[in-house]
């Protein structure tokens, strides 16, 4: 495995504070991002708060369910959620404060309990994002026009 990988994500603004994703060759025919609505029945997509929940979401899933298959071991079904705090810092300015996660794996055996066990140790340490969250991203921004 290479120890640098690159992925590239792009954006165009479609409407005031609403851009359309482009996400590569990924199977999506049409994401948006929408700063401009408030109500959800309104948005063309989610925002950015929602999008960083769901990444941190869906990774901290997929590294549960990968170190179970580790263990020789796959889950038939698993409902989770995560709840984005944001709040004014200190200087008035909006920020994420927090994402609370839920994960519900189904697991109604003790051998299944016993592998869950030895995942819930250390599963969140291969979460790329979570762990990426955590310790702070480095952001590089070029204005360029």
């Amino acid at each position: 495995m290479a120890d640098v990988m690159k992925t590239k994500v792009g954006i165009k603004l479609e409407s005031e504070m609403i851009f359309k994703c482009d996400l590569g060759e990924i199977k999506v025919e049409d994401c948006y991002i929408d700063e401009e609505h408030h109500v959800e029945a309104e948005m063309w997509g989610p925002n950015p708060s929602r999008m960083l929940g769901m990444a941190v979401l869906g990774c901290l899933c997929a590294s549960f369910i990968f170190c179970l298959k580790k263990r020789e071991f796959s889950l038939s079904d698993l409902n989770a959620n995560a709840e984005v705090i944001i709040a004014r810092n200190e200087k008035g300015f909006w920020r994420v404060k927090n994402i609370n996660v839920n994960i519900d794996p189904i697991i109604d055996t003790a051998e299944m309990s016993k592998r869950a066990d030895q995942c819930r140790k250390m599963f969140e340490q291969y979460c790329t994002v979570t762990q990426a969250v955590r310790e702070g991203i480095e952001v590089n921004v070029n204005l360029n026009y």
